[in-house]
């Protein structure tokens, strides 16, 4: 299911959050009650992180990151980077990176298998994005932007980019992420996805303006109706089913 929320009355929840598989990192701030939100969702299942990266509350955009490990800016400090190490689970890896387009977030999307990186990235990040995230990595423009990051979502079940998104260019997107993909827009007509959405393979989080309309397009594409739970549920039933037949 998608939740709505509010980061100190700003909808643009994607930039102050990052949520993966294997742990979600959440800014520092004087909103416990958008903490507690992701607490009462995640928790269970997942460690959510209290922190700022290189002194900056915007851990969604300066950040990226998938199951496997977490790239974060060259600005981060030691005391951010031993944080967040020692709250992050031991088979996820974090490493810094010296990139001059250092808002990590802005220009890369990625899934647990597939990147998107913005066609400037430097090779050298291309190559440390490939090894610590497991990844293969396309230089890739979304509607005629450079800020991949920033203009697609996807996760390892589907996806979503620009409005003004080409069907042929969905179609390509598509095959090269292996998941199905849809054009749409976030808190009521955002063009920025990553802004103000943040989704894993179970759960989605977006800005509190996000339309009815909006969120069973991110419902029905991301699969969450389908996912964890409800997905156990089912695999039970069906097998009590053939138990009984």
């Amino acid at each position: 299911m998608a939740v709505r929320a509010q980061f100190e009355s700003n909808n643009e929840i994607g930039v102050f959050s990052k949520l993966t598989n294997s742990y979600c990192l959440v800014a520092v701030g004087a909103s416990e009650n958008f903490y507690s939100i992701y607490e009462s969702e995640l928790s269970e299942v997942i460690p959510v992180i209290h922190t700022s990266i290189a002194e900056c509350r915007i851990v969604g955009r300066l950040t990226v990151g998938n199951r496997h490990g977490l790239l974060v800016p060259n600005g981060t400090t030691d005391q951010e980077l031993q944080h967040i190490r020692n709250s992050l689970p031991d088979s996820v890896g974090i490493q810094r990176v010296e990139e001059r387009l250092s808002a990590l977030g802005n220009v890369i999307a990625c899934n647990d298998y597939v990147a998107l990186v913005h066609p400037d990235l430097d090779k050298e990040t291309e190559e440390i994005l490939s090894d610590v995230l497991k990844v293969e990595v396309f230089r890739q423009t979304i509607a005629g932007n450079v800020l991949v990051g920033s203009y697609c979502h996807f996760s390892n079940q589907g996806g979503i980019v620009h409005p003004k998104t080409s069907i042929e260019d969905q179609d390509e997107l598509s095959s090269l992420l292996q998941v199905p993909l849809i054009a749409g827009t976030v808190n009521r007509g955002s063009e920025i996805i990553s802004a103000g959405l943040v989704v894993n393979d179970w759960s989605a989080f977006c800005g509190m303006d996000t339309t009815s309309t909006e969120l069973s397009v991110i419902e029905r594409i991301f699969r969450l109706n389908e996912a964890h739970p409800s997905a156990i549920t089912t695999q039970m039933r069906s097998s009590l089913i053939e138990s009984l037949a």
